[in-house]
């Protein structure tokens, strides 16, 4: 019996790898995207791949696409998914107090609600079936709160507490929860996370050191088929865990973190904004990342 399988934002990134890595490995696939008419590079690399991606389109913003989207995945499948990947999500730079609320909740409702939405139509039936997986794709930043990005680190913390509470919730019912966080990976994502509010002038050091770390993480990024084929692991896993980390840096950061203490970590930031060298020196010893490693 074919495993029926969700992706989540499939059109672009670790979204499309996973959707084509999946049906690879024999998954029927459905990939939701927001616009079927932008969607002829996934078509392209998945026939290249001699696999099949049936694309939906759906907004994970929208309840009402979201409804519309997996009752057609629904009704196509006999009311059969096994496997929802969250994946679908957008950035969002700023510093907490140069964000407009309204933009912190734009960014929560596609990927803390986009998420909630998902796994609310898919829930049921593996309940009912005993059985099925959910993957949520969180990032690095929601274990490890990175400077100047406010409404996307908010988001995916938000995501993982979500992610945690959920595994707890429907382990009873044989369903898995399987939390996945990306480091730097090759994304559109980041071509589209430009934005530097900056409206004080106040956080120049925070914004420049940010994208500092960014373009030290794009010079190295992971193709995102590792992080399709660490997907694939987590459901397919008999020893399965809660938590995997993959692509440049997640396990530097996550370890790192967890092994200085919370005032090592606000000392991190009280470096003065004109010594980025020192700040850089600091990041270094901390998680074994040189920031100014550009490629």
């Amino acid at each position: 019996m074919t495993t029926i399988s969700v992706v989540t934002g499939a059109n672009s990134g670790i979204g499309r790898a996973t959707a084509i890595h999946l049906a690879a490995q024999g998954h029927t696939v459905y990939g939701t995207v927001r616009s079927l008419s932008k969607a002829t590079k996934l078509l392209a690399m998945a026939a290249d791949a001699g696999v099949q991606v049936h694309l939906v389109e759906l907004d994970v913003a929208s309840d009402e696409s979201v409804k519309a989207g997996f009752a057609e995945i629904l009704a196509a499948t006999d009311g059969v998914v096994d496997v929802l990947v969250n994946n679908a999500g957008i950035g969002g730079n700023a510093t907490a107090e140069e964000c407009p609320s309204s933009v912190h909740l734009d960014v929560m409702n596609v990927n803390l609600c986009g998420a909630v939405r998902c796994l609310q139509e898919v829930l049921p039936g593996m309940r009912a079936r005993g059985r099925g997986t959910i993957v949520n794709v969180t990032s690095v930043v929601g274990r490890i709160a990175a400077l100047a990005q406010s409404p996307y680190v908010t988001s995916k913390w938000a995501l993982e507490g979500l992610s945690e509470e959920l595994a707890q919730e429907v382990a009873p019912f044989g369903v898995r929860v399987a939390i996945v966080e990306p480091g730097v990976t090759k994304s559109a994502i980041f071509a589209k996370n430009l934005e530097m509010p900056n409206l004080t002038g106040a956080y120049d050091a925070a914004y420049r050191r940010m994208f500092q770390m960014y373009a030290a993480g794009m010079a190295h990024a992971t193709d995102p088929f590792e992080v399709g084929k660490v997907i694939h692991h987590a459901i397919t896993t008999d020893q399965p865990k809660l938590r995997y980390a993959v692509s440049w840096a997640a396990n530097e950061l996550i370890d790192g973190r967890a092994a200085i203490t919370d005032e090592q970590w606000v000392a991190l930031g009280d470096v003065a904004a004109d010594d980025d060298d020192a700040y850089y020196d600091g990041f270094l010893a901390a998680f074994g990342l040189d920031l100014r490693d550009a490629g």
